[in-house]
């Protein structure tokens, strides 16, 4: 009976060992499952601060968009140029201008000038009394030629007679 006590006293100290262990190997996984529990608390919380703080696919398109506008900016001409370039096209108009000012009163002064000669002209209606007196005039003039040219004639045929 002896044997049978030791090995049940050997086995009941083999039991405590193995329960020992169990209860270390519990404490060891209820210690992990602590941590484990706190590191998905902290990844709860992360998750939440990431959905308030994230960044919305639109904004993030929007916020790109401005980038690329602002390097597009970039490449465009600065204010100070773009206001010199505008004063000189205005100095270029505004010459512009005065040239065509100046080339409308010369305009308006030639068109005066035509006006006041062809108002010393003679006109269709008074072109035809004229006509008509130079006309007469030049039938007198012919006619009073034609008188004096037959007595020249006459005088002239009886010179070479005799």
């Amino acid at each position: 009976d002896e044997e049978v006590l030791r090995h049940i006293q050997a086995t009941i100290l083999q039991v405590q060992e193995d329960c020992e262990k169990l209860n270390s190997v519990t404490g060891d996984l209820v210690d992990d499952r602590h941590q484990k529990q706190k590191d998905i608390e902290a990844l709860f919380l992360s998750l939440e601060k990431l959905e308030k703080e994230k960044a919305d696919k639109e904004d993030l398109v929007t916020e790109m968009d401005v980038k690329a506008d602002r390097a597009a900016l970039a490449a465009k001409v600065s204010c100070t140029q773009f206001d010199a370039t505008m004063e000189h096209l205005n100095k270029m108009v505004q010459d512009m201008l005065d040239r065509i000012t100046g080339q409308e009163q010369d305009w308006h002064r030639i068109q005066q000038k035509l006006v006041e000669e062809m108002d010393s002209k003679l006109d269709r209606l008074e072109l035809t009394p004229f006509h008509q007196r130079l006309e007469e005039r030049w039938k007198s003039l012919l006619k009073q030629l034609q008188e004096k040219a037959p007595r020249t004639e006459a005088d002239e045929a009886a010179g070479i007679r005799k």
